[in-house]
């Protein structure tokens, strides 16, 4: 038996549905009852076999979920009656199945739900309601670092330092896995919680009790990852939130949302030889970032999914959030069973799936009619060509042969989402410096600092990865070597991935050339790429050099992987080992050489490319079922340290004022019992004024936590010492390091302090240029409000809920924006921030909004979801006044920002 399986199955009690349309059924004799779309389409008469795939998952939560109140018969008929080619108007509750969290995101979520413990005791309330109501696993897999790498050594090496920056979040971790209920914890060292979800988590099929009797329905989940997309390529429908979002989801709230509007991406053919799923997932978030497809769901369709594996559609879902969409989801059919028996799920349970779901015609098969879509856009696979994506955004996808002059060109254009802003005389800077192994020479432009094959996307891929062991074993028979210069690092999602590279023979070519396992967690894909030598930052910092990273990961936004690598590259295991052994990206590795062989002969890249031949033949050679359930059998208690980790504290946690790590945030502290009416935002002043493209990276940084900083002298003053300070990651359940790191990026460039990166503003009280920390303080002690002026795309990237809340304590009341990516919309709202949108055609350059000026919104309790709102402008020549769009988006945000924010709603609602 399935271990996770039966704990989720003996957890789980659902309510008694109302079932008004008396659509509850058997599935087979003895067997579960369900709740039957085919009864309901002969009770309706509506046509859901031409009903998107992912919403009729959508549509069978509100079946099975209505109680005539939070869940109603009208919001199955509101999904039944609406047009996909119409703009969504109508709100829809769902109820995930489960949650999913890493623990950079999950710490601060549990730290939400001790304070809201706290809190409810201090209220005269039971704080033991305070709990969660659906299975939530955390997944530890964010805090290890590459602080060694290139040693057999390193991953013990990383492990140790893992441990002993981490332990007292681990200790907070240990609290909560005996506290709450229906919480449990993946250990360190286990993987990436999105593979971890893909081979071991997700049953495909729930099991539940309701009434009696056996329930089966759709796996479904939110998490608080924004690639928690990822399992929409086994068919699971699942998308990322921010922690707030997700606590409520655990606390028994619906998530509210707008019906998605979706798009259909058909694909056809194969994909050819030399071309591999990161390449063709490039090409999908290139199509869709033109496309346009923020806030819609994206469903993949037509026969090309038939040549697709599970793994590579893994891939193309994974990056959802880079594509803009809240999902990419692929239907279960044949390919989805094949995957759950080759990863060593019980035969049981896949026949179970495959029963359900085809009994539900939740099943695609090539000759199933085709669902008719708002939009559809189409991709013959046999037209991707091996390509990276940079130098600083996932969509800006560039083939092989335009690698070099792309690059040029970055070098030359304006400072910005996609240049670097040198002069031509500084094009050709050369530096002299010692490499790490002793030798002499030279760093130059595009040299290759960071190689990392990293990260979820990828490394659940086992033909991506035995491709790039298959690439190392061709190389080290050629002679060829990685530079000196290279910092070189395999970061697994899974235990699986060494265990099938040493069956295949390839981990000792990885290793030769420098890929040794660092660890099994989100490495430089999150930024914990770890420190680089001191003799070559003194090369690229004296220089100005714009030096290069290259990673099989999901994100390359600025200062993201690392502070001296300006330019970073997405790209294929194979392709990121290519680019290590080449050194720099500052060449056609379609026609320049790699390197050199052992008799001094030029060897370019096709000449040890492996051939689709040999991928297959290791891919049926070196994966067993047999190795998933070596791995995963009884993966939560397998990991020593962790279990002899000290539990103290009961049921409320007992807060330490000495923790650097874990303080009780102020959100609940000294709140009011009851919701205050929305008022007018008078007298406002900018605080942070940004252009396009502003990420949650730029908003609250995940990575190292410079010594100069707010939060480094917050560290320091508390007698941390540097080496200490560990991430802005690892500290997320500490409002104090948080707030003060929040616009603390060190490429952020706010408009109000020119010539400045990093975080810096104008403190227009004295007009002196200061940190945005210190000008929020001085603007609060003052009462008055501030605000943040952004582009398009605002909040785009991570589902990082301290972008959001963040911005809340420095006391920023609005953000107005040319647009919103989804997630980060939905973040501010949830902590009470108002998000409003410039009128279309506009932004702050055409409105002439130069960031001095003071500003009065014109909101009022009667605020209504999408309504214009009033803003007016004063400077000394007057005040004028524009149009803003509200994009609280639906009537349960406008309680939401009523309550100050969704967990105030809650936890009032619970004391009611």
């Amino acid at each position: 038996a399935h271990p996770y399986i039966l704990w989720q199955e003996a957890l789980t009690v659902y309510p008694p549905s109302r079932n008004s349309f008396n659509t509850r059924a058997t599935l087979s004799p003895g067997g579960p009852d369900y709740f039957s779309l085919p009864k309901l389409q002969q009770r309706t008469g509506a046509d859901l076999a031409r009903m998107p795939y992912s919403l009729r998952v959508l549509l069978e939560s509100i079946l099975r979920n209505e109680d005539g109140h939070a869940v109603t018969a009208a919001d199955v008929e509101r999904l039944l009656s609406h047009d996909p080619g119409a703009p969504a108007t109508a709100e829809l509750p769902f109820k995930p199945a489960r949650v999913v969290l890493q623990d950079f995101t999950g710490v601060p979520a549990v730290v939400d739900l001790a304070a809201l413990r706290s809190a409810m005791e201090r209220m005269g309330g039971d704080a033991a309601r305070i709990n969660p109501q659906i299975p939530v696993d955390l997944v530890i897999d964010h805090s290890v670092q590459v602080d060694s790498f290139g040693s057999a050594a390193s991953l013990q090496f990383n492990a140790d330092r893992e441990f002993e920056r981490n332990r007292e979040r681990y200790q907070f971790l240990r609290w909560g896995q005996n506290a709450f209920d229906n919480f449990r914890v993946v250990p360190p060292a286990s993987g990436i919680v999105h593979q971890v979800n893909l081979e071991y988590l997700a049953s495909v099929a729930q099991l539940a009790e309701q009434d009696g009797r056996s329930l089966i329905y759709p796996d479904s989940l939110v998490g608080t990852d924004s690639h928690t997309t990822m399992i929409n390529g086994l068919g699971v429908v699942g998308w990322g939130v921010g922690g707030i979002e997700a606590e409520a989801a655990m606390l028994g709230q619906p998530i509210y949302m707008l019906i998605p509007g979706v798009v259909g991406f058909r694909l056809t053919g194969e994909l050819p030889g030399g071309a591999t799923a990161t390449d063709l997932v490039l090409r999908v978030v290139q199509m869709l970032r033109e496309k346009g497809v923020v806030g819609r769901f994206v469903e993949f369709f037509g026969d090309g999914l038939s040549s697709m594996s599970l793994a590579d559609r893994a891939t193309v879902a994974n990056m959802a959030p880079e594509y803009g969409s809240t999902v990419g989801f692929f239907p279960v059919d044949a390919e989805t069973l094949r995957y759950l028996r080759s990863t060593g799920r019980p035969e049981a349970q896949v026949a179970r799936v495959e029963r359900y779901y085809r009994a539900q015609g939740l099943f695609r098969t090539d000759d199933a009619p085709e669902p008719v879509y708002g939009d559809t856009l189409e991709l013959d696979l046999s037209t991707v060509e091996p390509s990276l994506a940079g130098p600083k955004r996932p969509q800006d996808r560039l083939s092989l042969a335009e690698m070099k002059p792309a690059f040029h060109e970055a070098l030359r254009a304006p400072t910005g989402p996609s240049g670097f802003g040198l002069d031509d005389g500084q094009l050709g800077t050369r530096v002299a410096v010692t490499f790490p192994d002793g030798t002499d020479g030279e760093l130059a432009h595009g040299d290759v600092l960071i190689a990392a094959i990293t990260s979820c996307t990828n490394t659940s891929n086992p033909s991506v990865m035995l491709a790039a062991g298959l690439l190392a074993r061709n190389a080290v028979e050629q002679g060829l070597t990685v530079p000196p210069y290279v910092k070189t690092s395999l970061g697994p999602g899974s235990r699986v991935v060494t265990d099938y590279l040493e069956r295949a023979g390839l981990m000792p070519a990885l290793e030769e050339l420098g890929f040794h396992v660092v660890g099994y967690g989100c490495t430089t894909c999150i930024g914990n790429s770890g420190p680089l030598d001191e003799e070559l930052v003194r090369g690229v910092e004296e220089g100005g050099l714009i030096a290069a990273g290259v990673l099989s990961g999901n994100r390359n936004f600025e200062g993201r992987i690392s502070p001296h690598t300006k330019a970073n590259y997405l790209a294929s295991p194979p392709l990121v080992l290519a680019y290590a052994l080449a050194g720099t990206v500052d060449l056609d590795l379609g026609t320049e050489p790699i390197g050199e062989d052992n008799q001094g002969n030029p060897v370019l890249l096709r000449d040890i490319w492996p051939t689709s031949a040999e991928i297959q033949a290791a891919l049926e050679t070196a994966l067993t079922p047999e190795m998933y359930h070596e791995v995963y059998e009884g993966i939560e208690q397998g990991n020593e340290r962790w279990n002899g980790i000290p539990v103290t504290g009961g049921d409320i946690y007992p807060w330490d004022d000495h923790s650097t790590y874990i303080k009780e945030p102020p959100f609940f502290v000294d709140m009011p019992e009851r919701a205050q009416a929305i008022q007018p935002v008078r007298g406002a002043r900018v605080l942070v004024k940004v252009g396009d493209s502003t990420t949650t990276d730029h908003i609250s940084p995940a990575g190292a936590i410079p010594t100069d900083s707010p939060a480094g002298a917050y560290l320091q003053g508390r007698g941390v010492p540097v080496d200490g300070f560990n991430s802005y990651g690892s500290r997320r359940g500490n409002d104090r390091v948080m707030t003060r790191g929040t616009f603390g990026n060190i490429r952020l460039r706010n408009e109000l302090a020119p010539g400045t990166e990093g975080g810096w503003t104008t403190n227009w009280l004295d007009g002196e240029v200061t940190s945005i920390h210190d000008a929020s303080l001085a603007y609060k002690e003052q009462g008055i409000p501030t605000l943040v002026i952004a582009g398009a795309d605002y909040g785009m990237g991570s589902s990082r809920d301290w972008a959001a809340k963040g911005t809340n304590l420095l006391g920023v009341r609005a953000v107005i924006a040319a647009s919103y990516e989804r997630i980060h919309r939905s973040n501010l709202i949830g902590m009470g921030v108002l998000p409003l949108q410039f009128p279309d055609g506009e932004d702050a350059d055409s409105l002439s909004l130069e960031g001095n000026e003071v500003f009065d919104i014109h909101v009022d309790d009667h605020l209504q979801p999408g309504q214009r709102v009033r803003v007016d402008v004063t400077t000394d020549g007057g005040t004028r006044s524009f149009e803003a769009l509200c994009r609280i988006d639906t009537p349960v945000e406008v309680d939401y920002y009523r309550h100050g924010g969704i967990l105030h709603m809650v936890l009032r609602n619970l004391m009611d």
